[in-house]
């Protein structure tokens, strides 16, 4: 799950967001510990569906051959789409060999292949193990720059004009392009707030006073993931972050690009202080520190807490797990004063060729292949998340919570933070020190001075 800036119109990102009925969960984070997502057969009607795409974005002129094999992480969003994406580009190019390298843990185990120049063709860069800006300035990945320039998909549309968010760029460069879609926020069950007349979160002063609510009443207001705290960073404290600095996300964007001066910014401090209030009153589950994504998940499906800052992949995560009478609820932000912007902070999970793909041909065919509406479709339909192709599902079947985000996403009452990537070890240091943060080991300060000492070696 990652982060990196680039600038893109909130409206486009925001039509993208509603283009999906939601879950999975990626969202790019260098140290992501999601896991899940049964394997799952290619529909039977593959090969019908591949027959109405054009040939593999080739035009039909090149004829596709040899070993071409993909890599993809398997998490919360699972692998019901790549399967059936395989199995359509294969139908459509049937002298190509394609080889699926995947599962929950394919980007430790393919590790030492990258390291040894011998990469998969393709690779989806989601969960852990894998960093998009770290893998760009190693010189892992294909400089696309040029190429996308007038790269068009299988429909003859340029890639470039389908993107809600474009891709990232490092050093002037593209190295990857964005599949996948994330908002952050904070979630909670609105059947358990209207059974007990709490108020569903607009603010921080509406968050604090039901969190008051709730914790007389009985149960833990707040429960994070401990183990990854990049989830109470992305959807608590970056927010609060762009709320503290006037709505303008350019100072996490300044975090992101390992700016000293941005860390020790005041509006970095008084977002943390939010954190602080939270943990001084009580409000945060004390098993938070120790547990993972799903079992913080499940204790919140459970109602044991009423409030968990996660990804849109959260409901299709743990499905299999979801009370009948739970109805989800999701607001972006909850940082931010009273009749101020909502704050939703974007992630994306992206796709790069490698640099030493012995099958570059075959791997920009099946990167055009795959950025089409008709695949984006499906790609909602079979992982139930939002893609990064412009679109629209108000008139969909899709659950109140994902339109529910979408109104969100779509209003002029909303800042959408372009995705931010933060580089490896100074992601760790933030992680680590909001850890301590929440525990009482150090305090907004001491969190600074902690990071700073990081971002200052990084920035030599």
């Amino acid at each position: 799950m990652t982060f990196t800036v680039k600038k893109t119109a909130a409206g486009a990102m925001a039509i993208a967001m509603s283009l999906a009925v939601l879950a999975g969960c990626g969202g790019n984070n260098g140290n992501s510990g999601n896991n899940g997502g049964a394997a799952n057969e290619p529909a039977a009607n593959s090969a019908t569906n591949a027959a109405a795409e054009n040939t593999a974005g080739t035009g039909g002129e090149t004829k596709l051959s040899g070993d071409f094999t993909v890599q993809y992480f398997v998490g919360g969003y699972g692998d019901k789409w790549w399967k059936q994406v395989i199995a359509d580009f294969k139908a459509a190019n049937p002298d190509l060999n394609i080889k699926e390298e995947a599962g929950p843990q394919i980007n430790t185990q393919n590790k030492p292949k990258w390291i040894a120049g011998n990469p998969p063709d393709f690779v989806y860069i989601d969960g852990p193990e894998l960093n998009d800006r770290q893998m760009a300035e190693d010189g892992q990945l294909e400089d696309l720059t040029d190429w996308l320039q007038t790269a068009t998909n299988v429909d003859g549309v340029k890639i470039l004009d389908l993107l809600a968010q474009q891709p990232p760029q490092y050093g002037g460069k593209i190295y990857n392009v964005p599949l996948v879609l994330n908002s952050w926020g904070i979630f909670y069950n609105k059947a358990l707030f209207e059974k007990n007349g709490w108020t569903e979160p607009k603010d921080w002063d509406t968050f604090l006073s039901s969190s008051e609510a709730i914790k007389a009443a009985g149960t833990t207001p707040f429960i994070h993931t401990g183990k990854y705290p990049y989830y109470i960073n992305s959807s608590f404290l970056f927010p609060a972050i762009v709320s503290a600095n006037g709505n303008d996300y350019k100072l996490l964007q300044d975090m992101g690009d390992s700016k000293v001066e941005a860390f020790k910014s005041p509006q970095v401090l008084e977002a943390l202080g939010k954190i602080v209030e939270l943990r001084d009153k009580g409000f945060i589950d004390k098993a938070s520190v120790s547990i993972n994504h799903t079992d913080s998940q499940m204790l919140f499906l459970q109602n044991k807490d009423a409030y968990i800052p996660n990804g849109l992949w959260l409901p299709n995560e743990m499905s299999k797990d979801v009370p009948a009478d739970f109805k989800f609820g999701f607001i972006p932000s909850v940082t931010q004063k009273a009749g101020d912007k909502v704050v939703a902070n974007t992630s994306t999970s992206t796709v790069a060729i490698a640099k030493n793909a012995k099958n570059k041909d075959a791997a920009k065919a099946f990167l055009q292949f795959i950025f089409s509406e008709s695949q984006a479709s499906k790609f909602a339909e079979l992982s139930g998340a939002p893609s990064n192709i412009k679109g629209d599902i108000s008139s969909s079947a899709a659950p109140d919570f994902v339109k529910q985000a979408a109104a969100f996403l779509t209003a002029d009452t909303t800042v959408v933070v372009p995705t931010v990537t933060f580089n490896q070890d100074v992601d760790k240091a933030m992680q680590d020190a909001t850890v301590a943060l929440t525990i009482g080991k150090i305090d907004a300060q001491g969190w600074v001075d902690r990071v700073v000492k990081v971002v200052e070696k990084v920035a030599k």
